[in-house]
């Protein structure tokens, strides 16, 4: 992964990173929306200028890649890229609430 995708994309928005969570297998955007609200329980709701402008962004950056289009819905899924920033993303995740349980156990 060059410096320029990790520095763009480590630490993620929540947006982004729910984006890719949902491309783990074929999705198209109105569906990574309602899944999404689904993960979430509604309480991120992505907008559609935010989701396609993502989208568009990820594709470029080679981190998504588009499979196929049907009836005129785009379909998308995570690169191995795409994954490799996930996963660096899911640790980071992982070390800050280590670091949070850690950080209160020793408050109480």
């Amino acid at each position: 992964m060059d410096s320029h995708i990790k520095k763009v994309y480590v630490p993620m928005t929540e947006t982004g990173f729910y984006i890719l969570l949902c491309l783990r297998r074929e999705m198209h955007g109105y569906s990574i929306v309602k899944e999404v609200e689904r993960l979430t329980g509604g309480e991120i709701r992505i907008s559609p200028g935010t989701l396609y402008g993502s989208l568009g962004k990820m594709e470029k950056d080679g981190l998504i890649r588009f499979v196929k289009e049907e009836e005129k819905r785009r379909i998308y899924v995570i690169t191995e890229l795409g994954q490799q920033v996930l996963d660096l993303e899911m640790k980071r995740i992982e070390r800050l609430y280590a670091s949070m349980k850690e950080a209160a156990g020793y408050e109480g």
